[in-house]
Order: structure tokens, then sequence, then C-alpha cells
């Protein structure tokens, strides 16, 4: 026979779940957007972040925590069931192993919530105990970003800016192939899904060529680089072809099909995208590698600041601009940061910022965006080198000291991964606007660029993983984007 609970037993416990409940609801959130263009890091971005708030990490910039404000940040339950999580555990994993790998880039949208519970600088705010913040961090790949600006083109507007850069001689031998097969179709000829697969086809792999090949950012559309699960996709079979912008494409022909689909991969991609996830966006920080479009020469510098200019555009939209139906209301801050300062010596660190700064402002003027609300820095999130001087004849230079990746070469000297080297790597020049101008003409780069191993985080005697992890300016990141809402 069963035996009846008391009511009243229960009452301690629903209102403790009411009032869990209420103070959840009631506790602020901030959307923290985090992206970037290719290779610049934003898996390992993350997982330091989270890492670095949850096990109580050295951020003496970081305000708050520097206060002693911050009584203790913990991973709970997203707020949108419908969206992947961040797989922060299994990032970790990998640099915790031994020895450890640099974790896989994310290839979608995911998200992951960490709560910061503190005391707030306020006195009359002290009154009501602790408080809390609930930060929602927004994970996108970057090649998704540089498909806004397909919102306000044609399919005959986006075929002309495509086919330009492709006939471009820096571009012109990866886009042969397609470009021999668009000289022999008619865009009039009877829509055939075979010659759509093939085009779409070529397309797709001289896009990824370029990509591969020159630290190229500007590679609409996105999702022909990053497809997610629409990989097979109607929506991404389509390919640009050379039509005027005036005329439209007889009715069931092959270039009508082409137009069609360029349509619905807007309506059905890009725009839910921004709808669902971009305009929800509190906060932003752009992961930038300067270094990368510096050490690939002048092309992939000018194709870096297309780039910004995309992306300027996506963030700082004016308030009667075309973006305003999808975003209704600002980003209130955009991070640019300039990756892997750990590859430059302390004295760069300044300057790689300026660069990038430059670089920001210069697509700001050219995006027709007031800038404001929007900082540079450099950083690495997870720091894999450590300075040291080293004595070559009368000189003392400074070098990086790490484990290059399986692969490096440095002169005649191929590394295996497992050997530690001292590398000095050059200085960049101390006026960005002589080196911007400088790296936009040159065929090589003007610094040795080494990629390196993820530094090794568990001691060797006793396996003990580092609880926060070693880093270059992910406090004043932190600092810029949060320490206002922790206030």
């Amino acid at each position: 026979m069963s035996t009846p609970v008391s009511t009243s037993s229960q009452l301690p416990d629903l209102l403790q779940d009411a009032r869990s409940f209420i103070s959840d609801y009631l506790t602020p959130s901030v959307r923290l957007g985090v992206t970037g263009l290719s290779r610049s890091g934003k898996t390992v971005f993350i997982t330091a972040l989270v890492r670095n708030l949850t096990s109580g990490g050295r951020l003496p910039f970081f305000v708050p925590d520097a206060e002693g404000r911050i009584v203790r940040a913990y991973l709970e339950p997203q707020p949108d069931d419908a969206v992947p999580r961040f797989d922060y555990e299994a990032h970790m994993a990998h640099l915790e192993a031994t020895p450890p790998r640099w974790p896989e880039s994310t290839r979608r949208v995911s998200e992951l919530r960490v709560t910061i519970e503190y005391q707030s600088g306020s006195t009359l705010k002290r009154l009501f105990g602790l408080s809390k913040l609930h930060l929602d961090i927004v994970d996108y790949p970057g090649e998704w970003l540089i498909d806004l600006p397909l919102l306000a083109q044609s399919y005959a507007e986006f075929s002309r800016e495509a086919l330009a850069l492709a006939r471009d001689p820096r571009r012109a031998e990866r886009a042969k192939p397609l470009l021999d097969f668009l000289a022999g179709t008619d865009p009039a000829g009877a829509a055939d899904e075979t010659i759509a697969l093939n085009g779409a086809q070529l397309f797709t792999t001289y896009l990824r060529a370029c990509r591969d090949s020159e630290s190229q950012s500007t590679l609409a559309p996105g999702r022909f680089l990053m497809p997610g699960d629409l990989d097979g996709s109607p929506l991404l079979t389509f390919f640009p072809m050379p039509l005027t912008v005036q005329s439209s494409p007889p009715r069931g022909s092959l270039a009508a099909m082409m137009m069609r689909r360029y349509e619905s991969y807007k309506a059905q991609v890009v725009r839910p995208f921004f709808k669902d996830h971009f305009s929800r966006i509190d906060r932003q920080i752009v992961l930038v590698d300067v270094l990368g479009a510096l050490g690939h020469g002048a092309d992939a510098v000018r194709d870096l600041d297309r780039a910004m200019e995309g992306v300027l555009k996506a963030f700082r939209p004016g308030v009667n601009s075309w973006l305003s139906m999808i975003m209704g209301r600002r980003i209130e801050k955009v991070l640019f940061a300039a990756t892997k300062a750990d590859h430059l010596p302390a004295s760069s660190h300044d300057r790689l910022a300026a660069i990038l700064a430059l670089i920001v402002e210069q697509a700001a003027k050219r995006a027709d965006t007031e800038g404001a609300g929007t900082a540079a820095l450099a950083l690495s999130a997870l720091r894999a080198t450590r300075e040291t001087m080293v004595k070559t004849g009368a000189e003392t230079l400074p070098c990086l000291k790490g484990i290059p990746l399986a692969g490096e070469r440095i002169g005649d000297h191929v590394y295996d991964g497992t050997e530690e080297a001292a590398i000095f790597p050059g200085d960049l020049p101390a006026d960005p606007r002589a080196a911007l101008d400088a790296a936009r003409i040159a065929k090589t780069a003007s610094f040795q660029l080494v990629r390196f191993e993820p530094p090794r985080l568990r001691a060797k005697s006793n396996d003990v993983a580092t609880p926060a992890l070693p880093h270059i300016r992910l406090d004043r990141a932190l600092d810029f984007l949060l320490a206002e809402d922790l206030a």
C-alpha cells in the first residue's frame, strides 16, 4: 500500500524550485558571438576562454576578476535546445592529451552557456547578495558571415563579381577548369541537372583551392566551403554564369535554374542564419589571422581588406540600411582580434594590433560605417611558445621557443613534431601604415612564420593537468566585452 506524501512536506522544495526558476528567469544574459576568418583559431579561443573563466585562470587585466569580485563561473545547459552544444570537453581532451593536439575546427553553429557569479561593484546591488550573469557563447563559421552581401545582390550581380575575381591573374590558374567549363556552356540552353552538378563542383573546387593555397577570405558563398548539413543539397548546386544585369534569362533555361537556386540559397540559408542567430547577438569578437595574410603576401592582404569591409557592413549597419529589416538593432560592441600573437616577440604585439586597427579603420571608411563600439588587439588564447634571448655572434635576438608542427621547415631543416626549437621570426615594422603599404605590394613575407604544437598542459612528474591555460591578452578581450556587465 502506498504511503501518502504530505503536501506541507513538499512545500519547501516547491518554493525552492520556484525561487530558482524566478532567479534564473531574471538573471541577465549576454550573447557573445565568436567567429573567425579562415584559420584564425576560433575553437581554441572559445575553449581557452571557458577554461580560464571556470578554473580561475590568471586574468589580471580583466577588471572584475582582478578586483576579486568574480566568485565562480560554471557551465549550465544552454537556452537554445535546437542548437548543437559546443563540445568544450572534447576540445579540452585534445589539448590535455599526451602529446597534445589542436582541436578540429567547428563547422556549424554551436552554443555554450557559462554562468558567472560575482560581487557587484555597486554598493546598492551588493545589498541583494551575489549577482549572476549568463554568458551565452554562440560559435559560428566565419565562412557563413561573408554571405551577408549576397542579400543585397541579384544573381547577375553575384555572377559578375564572382567571375571578375576568377579572371583575376592571381586566381586565373585555379579558376581555369571552371572558366573553360563556362566557355562551353550556354546560359540560354535548357536546364540540365548534370550540367548544374558539374558546374557547382568546379566552382566549389576553385573556391577551396583559393582558400587552401592563398589564405583568402572573401570566398562567397560561404556554405560552399563549409556546407554543414546542406552537403549535396540543390541549395548548393549553382554557379555563376556570364549574364548582363539588365536582362532576365529565358524561362526553363540553365541560367534561370541557377538564378532560382541562388535566390533559394539566400532565402533558405543566408536569411534564416542572420535572423535566428546573428540578429540576437549582443557582443561580437572577430578573430583574424593577420599574420597568415601578411605571410602569404600582397594577394592575401588585399583579400583580407575586402573581407574586413564585408564584416563591418554586417556589424555596423546604418539605421536605414537594407540590413535593418533583418537585424532590428545593432551589436553593442565588436572586438577584432589578431590571433597568434605568440608567433611574434612581445615587442611586436602592439604593432600587430596597430596593423589590424588600421585595416579595420580603412575598411570602416569604405563600408561607410561609424566604427563606434569597435576595438582591435593582438592575442593568443592559448600560448604555444615562450620567449628567450639567443646570442648569434655579436647580436642577441628575441626568439620564440616551442615545438614546431611536424613538416614545418626553416631553411633545409624539416621538423618532426617532437623537437623544440628557438626561432627568430623577425619584427613587424613600427609604423602600421608603412607595414601595410609594403605588404600590399610584397611578393613574399618579410618575416618567418612557423606553426607550433600546443603547449604541454600536463606535468610529466604527476600527469596533473594545468588548471588554467597560458595566454596573451585574453583577459583584455574579456574586459572589453564583459566588464560593464559585471560592474
